[in-house]
């Protein structure tokens, strides 16, 4: 190649994630250097074996980008017959979690600190799993940015084929138009069936976040959807 000729492009892979900066505090650092080796689970490019993962045969259920873990540990205390894998990259969010799971005892989470869209493709088996949980992805606000949202039709596709017949597919959003968009990508898919007609109700077991507390003081809306698999 000569001085005139130019590199094409890095190919970018679609990621579940984006970047964010964050301090891990002394407790969550404790966490991860004391609980990580046993609950963090190592990405690897081969199916996981959940039985042996979580030392018993039990439904599963992923969670896609949990933040800094409180529903996700308030799901696993309240429904201890199933267990949950959660998926987040940041070490803060990591930490937090664990540290959560030390001082409750809960011992149907797993964690595997890695982008989730190659863990679906490469960790988790077709119909391996009970159910998935979407609470709160990056509605990505602005028009020209809309196409790096998360609930995307090859993106569902992808979740469809991990999910057991009857597994569900639960998603949570606070702005509208994103609720708009993932109402129509996930009413469009073949496989899966509404619960509900139109938005469900907040099931039982998701806790609401503060911020969501604080936004229905304010009049601002929160919309839940569940499909099943079908």
């Amino acid at each position: 190649m000569n001085d005139t000729d130019e590199a094409p492009p890095p190919h970018r892979a679609i990621r579940s994630f984006v970047l964010r900066a964050g301090r891990t505090t002394v407790g969550q650092a404790r966490a991860l250097e004391t609980l990580g080796p046993r609950y963090l689970v190592p990405y690897q490019t081969t199916p996981l074996d959940l039985a042996a993962t979580f030392g018993r045969d039990a439904p599963t259920v992923l969670e896609i980008g949990f933040g800094m873990g409180d529903a996700t540990a308030h799901i696993a205390a309240l429904r201890p017959e199933t267990n949950f894998l959660g998926c987040e990259v940041h070490p803060p969010g990591v930490g937090a979690l664990l540290k959560l799971i030390g001082e409750r005892g809960l011992a149907n989470l797993r964690i595997v600190q890695h982008d989730a869209v190659e863990v679906l493709d490469h960790m988790l088996a077709p119909g391996s799993l009970a159910g998935v949980h979407i609470f709160f992805p990056d509605p990505w606000h602005k028009l020209r940015h809309h196409k790096r949202r998360l609930i995307q039709p090859p993106f569902v596709q992808k979740l469809v084929s991990r999910l057991a017949p009857g597994g569900y597919l639960h998603c949570a959003t606070d702005w509208e138009p994103y609720a708009q968009q993932m109402l129509a990508v996930l009413g469009a898919n073949p496989d899966l069936r509404n619960t509900a007609d139109g938005y469900a109700p907040r099931p039982d077991y998701r806790p609401p976040t503060k911020f969501e507390r604080r936004g229905l003081r304010l009049g601002h809306g929160v919309w839940d959807l569940v499909f099943q698999r079908r």
